[in-house]
């Protein structure tokens, strides 16, 4: 009977332990999911997203980010984000650049930029008129080339001269003789010079006659010489950085434009009567000078200082038409 009640108090004693150790797991179990979910697990990896974000911070700083995982992981952080929007400036994107010198270049095959520039006097055409003749002394005149090197010179209406757009430019004159000379206009005939007049020097017009006659008919038209030599440039008397004028000789063609560089581009300037381009702030003056013909040739000449009155050689000139 003992033993008996001894082997029962033994199960139950076992089924008290057995069930403990139940409990405990339980409570074991519960304590872990608990433990779980508290926020301090979590520290482990905020060390790693901090250094994420400082790596894409200084990448983006230094313009490198280039590849899409690098811009993803700027992307949390709002300065770099604003960075990597920043950073593919327009301006630096090379297909986007606008060829500026095709707009301002003209064509020297475009008909109607080279009438546009000619003015009255247009290459290939034939002009009726009377030759005169005049006592032209040293050869200066309206032009202010100053004394001429040869006699073959002449004074152009008014009407054709056009405000000095006639200047230095060469004619072939024909009289119905069969006589002809190619004279270099180089001053202005003012009224009662009618259009297609030309006023030669005495030593030009007896080429084509006896002085004596006085007035012979003539045609005429624009020529382009072969030999030319290579234009000059010179500042007018009392040019400085604050005013300038400046003059083109001994050119092939006649020039119809000069421009002078300056901080925003090139400038154009305007022309007088006695063939000055003038710069009345000084802007450009002492900078280089772009000059353009008749034909729509450009040539730009650099290292002509200001150096009022004196004549500057160039190693240039305009092609021949």
């Amino acid at each position: 009977m003992s033993t008996a009640r001894q082997v029962a108090r033994e199960r139950r004693r076992k089924r008290r332990m057995m069930w403990g150790t139940v409990s405990l797991v339980a409570a074991s179990v519960v304590a872990c999911l608990v433990m779980a979910l508290l926020p301090g697990d979590k520290d482990d990896t905020t060390p790693a997203a901090s250094t994420t974000v400082a790596a894409a911070g200084e990448a983006d700083a230094g313009q490198t980010l280039s590849t899409p995982s690098a811009k993803a992981k700027a992307s949390p952080s709002p300065s770099a984000s604003r960075s990597a929007t920043a950073s593919p400036k327009p301006s630096r994107t090379p297909g986007k650049k606008k060829p500026a010198p095709a707009k301002t270049t003209p064509s020297a095959h475009s008909g109607s930029a080279t009438a546009s520039l000619a003015g009255r006097i247009k290459s290939g055409t034939d002009y009726q008129g009377v030759a005169t003749a005049y006592d032209a002394g040293v050869g200066d005149g309206a032009c202010g080339f100053g004394p001429s090197p040869d006699m073959m010179i002449a004074a152009m209406n008014t009407t054709d001269y056009q405000t000095a757009r006639a200047c230095g430019a060469y004619v072939h004159v024909r009289a119905a003789n069969g006589r002809s000379v190619t004279v270099r206009i180089t001053n202005e005939c003012p009224l009662p010079c009618a259009p297609g007049q030309i006023d030669l020097s005495q030593q030009a017009f007896s080429q084509l006659g006896d002085l004596h006659l006085g007035r012979i008919a003539i045609t005429w038209n624009l020529v382009s010489p072969a030999d030319a030599g290579t234009l000059s440039v010179r500042y007018k008397t009392g040019s400085s950085q604050y005013w300038c004028g400046i003059q083109v000789l001994n050119h092939r063609n006649p020039v119809a434009a000069l421009e002078v560089s300056t901080s925003g581009g090139w400038r154009q300037l305007g022309r007088t009567s006695y063939n000055y381009f003038l710069s009345a702030d000084g802007t450009g003056c002492g900078n280089a000078i772009r000059i353009t013909d008749i034909y729509g040739q450009r040539l730009t000449v650099n290292g002509i200082a200001i150096r009022p009155n004196v004549v500057q050689s160039t190693s240039v000139q305009f092609a021949q038409h």
